[in-house]
């Protein structure tokens, strides 16, 4: 199987109390959860295009996203990508640590898309502290219920959507996610988000750009109809 080269991240010095308004419902864990988060919690920072965590190197440990962005996915083995979800400002993810799950192995590559600042907790420290803290273990699995739901979620777009629905909705969701109706991405990222070839990207978006919902420039799109997209979502 294909591994993406591991990138090198560097550490930072960070103030803990960002720490602290980050991590979900810190002030209902226990002083002592408390207190050992803040010892072993590190803090580091990602160039946009590093890679975090790939198949080979897992269990990195929970990924804490202080400002940034960064794209969780799976690889087939021939090298077909499929984005499971994004994290953002806030996010933790959790299958970066899946080893810590006993009944769960998924594996999982971790990209940053933009420049990014986060947190790493160390798998043992957390899978140790899930035992000692109620509120710790209960939010653990409200994550990792939710991050089910997200990889579901891509399964029945999959599924029971055809390509160019999924595209559609895809530059919609990106638009909505930037703020701007131009989008500096190729084809090549959108094929890896979406589990295709860039060569299918490529006929849609030319398709599209027939029907002047988008117009397209070298290493950019930009949504010139709405509606357009929209319509296509309803059929």
């Amino acid at each position: 199987m294909y591994y993406p080269i591991l990138m090198s991240y560097t550490s930072a010095i960070a103030d803990k109390s960002e720490f602290d308004a980050l991590f979900p419902r810190w002030d209902k864990l226990e002083p002592d959860v408390q207190k050992t988060l803040h010892k072993q919690a590190s803090f580091h920072s990602a160039k946009k295009g590093t890679m975090l965590q790939n198949d080979e190197a897992h269990c990195l440990g929970l990924i804490l996203v202080n400002s940034g962005q960064l794209r969780t996915y799976m690889m087939s083995d021939e090298g077909k990508e499929i984005t499971l979800y994004r994290l953002f400002d806030g996010d933790m993810c959790l299958l970066s640590a899946s080893c810590i799950l006993n009944s769960i192995q998924f594996e999982v590559i971790v990209e940053a898309e933009k420049d990014t600042n986060f947190w790493i907790i160390p798998s043992p420290t957390y899978k140790t502290l899930m035992t000692q803290s109620l509120t710790l273990s209960n939010y653990t699995n409200e994550l990792m219920s939710a991050r089910f739901s997200d990889v579901m979620w891509v399964m029945q777009q999959v599924l029971f959507k055809s390509m160019d629905e999924r595209l559609s909705d895809f530059l919609l969701d990106e638009t909505n996610r930037e703020n701007s109706d131009l989008l500096i991405i190729t084809h090549e990222q959108i094929a890896h988000h979406l589990g295709t070839a860039r060569e299918v990207i490529t006929r849609l978006l030319k398709y599209l750009q027939e029907e002047h919902a988008i117009s397209l420039s070298r290493g950019s799109i930009k949504i010139e109809n709405r509606d357009i997209l929209e319509k296509r979502l309803q059929k």
